[in-house]
């Protein structure tokens, strides 16, 4: 039977859909992304938007973030106060971050921050599991750290072929790669493809690459078969003559993949702390890495503070530019 497992990490939250020991769905929800999508939230115009770009506006929210909302006459005034929600965070990309994008609140409306993690996977019905540090691993078990692996190389293998994914200011290109017949491949690969997309939380404009197929009769197969594997609602066009298919989802906030691999030092973090929450022993604990992984930690002194009290030890960070990856606590 399904089952969500939840964990209440250092600085990240963590989810995990789980069904047949398998991960169908992962979710992380990290300290300091910005405003969550529900949030209704007080804010001061800053820009009335020209040439059919939205207003900006700045968010009363730790920091000041800014948001974009589309209906704001052009007659309101610059500093006016004003009640949104948020629709969508905003989102990191290579070379540039996108504000978030938010609407007027309905009239009665009053302030809230919004559903967290735990709050939006205990509300799909499905039961929900906490997993505390000193509990079996169970996130582990089912294969957290191979995901995230997969996640920072790009790399899903399947059988009979594997998918090659990259993040992109305009989409997320998926790549099907594959040896034998090429219709076998493709709808393999589309299965494959749709619970990656699921898995990881993929919205906005996805491309994917697949094996050219000469006859029109083998697209439309490899259109059924991701019709019905993957989840509405969606749009997308048929497969052309050169394998291409775009596919467009909804998109409320960044996926897994944009997560981890646009913010390297925060994932390895936040691998470090979880690593760091189970370590056995006793006497002070030592969490090695990089300069910026520590310096990431150091910025944040309630999550040293956190975990001494979650492990009853001294907490001590070591820089080591020889260290790779998450480094080691011990």
């Amino acid at each position: 039977m399904a089952e969500w497992l939840y964990e209440a990490g250092i600085g990240e939250a963590r989810a995990a859909l789980v069904d047949d020991g398998e991960i169908v769905e992962a979710r992380i929800e990290r300290e300091g992304e910005g405003p969550r999508p529900g949030a209704i939230l007080a804010a001061r115009l800053v820009d009335v938007g020209r040439g059919g770009k939205g207003a900006l506006v700045a968010l009363d929210w730790p920091g000041t973030p800014h948001a974009t909302v589309a209906e704001i006459s052009s007659t309101t005034a610059i500093g006016a106060a004003l009640l949104v929600e948020v629709t969508r965070m905003a989102l990191r990309e290579r070379g540039r971050d996108k504000p978030a994008r938010a609407r007027l609140a309905e009239p009665g409306a009053v302030a809230a921050a919004g559903p967290d993690l735990r709050a939006r996977i205990a509300a799909t019905g499905i039961a929900v599991v906490d997993v505390r540090p000193t509990d079996t691993d169970r996130l582990e078990q089912a294969g957290w750290s191979e995901l995230i692996d997969c996640v920072r190389e790009g790399h899903w293998p399947f059988t009979g072929g594997a998918l090659w994914v990259d993040a992109t200011p305009a989409m997320v290109l998926i790549d099907i790669d594959g040896e034998g017949d090429a219709l076998t491949v493709a709808k393999a690969g589309a299965r494959a493809a749709a619970a990656l997309i699921r898995r990881c939380d993929i919205g906005g404009s996805i491309a994917i690459d697949f094996p050219s197929l000469p006859d029109r009769a083998g697209r439309h197969a490899v259109d059924a078969a991701v019709d019905a594997a993957l989840s509405t609602p969606f749009e997308r066009t048929a497969v052309n003559g050169f394998g291409l298919m775009q596919i467009i989802r909804r998109r409320e906030r960044p996926s897994l993949i944009e997560q981890v691999r646009l913010d390297p030092v925060a994932t390895d973090a936040a691998l470090l702390l979880r690593q760091a929450e189970r370590a056995v022993g006793t006497g002070v604990l030592t969490l090695t890495a990089r300069d910026a992984v520590i310096a990431r930690i150091m910025a944040h002194p309630d999550w040293v503070e956190t975990l001494q009290a979650r492990t009853g030890r001294a907490v001590k960070l070591v820089v080591d530019p020889t260290v790779k990856g998450a480094g080691h606590a011990q």
